[in-house]
């Protein structure tokens, strides 16, 4: 039988995602109690309210997070981002951070999900998470994913580029070729080997260059 495999972080009133950015505040717009005085006895309701960064948990990245004539979130059609043949790449037996174009040479890439397995998602909400110690892609593996065709490029670590790099090489190349890219993940040492189907669906906002998701995928 298909099993599902979470591959998100989950959100929650007052995290880290990335150090020094805002936390997400979560809270009652209507509380139960206050839902009593609306409704027959004993009938109550909550509805939340929730006040996020983009960039927060697990999210995808659309072209126009880096390109002001990207297109956002919303305009990704599902077939890119849902439903996905998923490859993962095993990288937490790494000698540096850097993850160059030889990581990936030796795997079919094209059309597929790609997601990059470094194990740092064990520091998750921990100083060392931020440290500047993440692993990363280079500019030649981001050039070599594009040419082979990757749809979509996942990553576990705190981003896909070193992040004492402004030029942002990763995300630079892979948005330019309209190529998603999902950061934050998590417990990606469950997925198998031998292929999955990959699902990172965010809500269809306008005007937005990232939006969390709830990767998932099922094997």
């Amino acid at each position: 039988m298909a099993r599902l495999i979470d591959l998100s972080h989950e959100i929650e009133h007052g995290m880290e995602t990335y150090r020094g950015l805002p936390a997400p505040t979560i809270s009652d717009w209507l509380s139960r109690d206050a839902s009593a005085a609306r409704y027959a006895p004993g009938t109550t309701f909550q509805i939340g309210k929730i006040e996020l960064l983009a960039n927060t948990g697990t999210y995808i990245d659309a072209p126009f997070h880096r390109y002001d004539d990207g297109r956002d979130v919303a305009g990704y059609p599902l077939e890119a981002i849902a439903d996905l043949t998923g490859i993962v790449i095993r990288a937490t037996d790494r000698r540096d951070r850097a993850l160059d174009a030889s990581t990936f040479r030796a795997r079919q890439v094209k059309g597929r999900a790609v997601l990059v397995h470094t194990g740092w998602d064990a520091h998750w909400r921990t100083d060392t998470y931020s440290a500047g110690k993440h692993p990363f892609l280079t500019r030649d593996a981001a050039e070599h994913l594009v040419s082979s065709g990757a749809a979509l490029v996942g990553i576990d670590s705190l981003n896909i580029d070193d992040d004492k790099d402004g030029t942002r090489p990763a995300h630079t190349i892979l948005l330019r070729a309209g190529v998603a890219i999902v950061e934050h993940m998590t417990n990606l040492g469950a997925l198998p080997d031998g292929g999955f189907r990959f699902f990172a669906v965010p809500p269809k906002v306008r005007g937005m260059g990232s939006f969390p998701v709830r990767a998932f995928a099922i094997a």
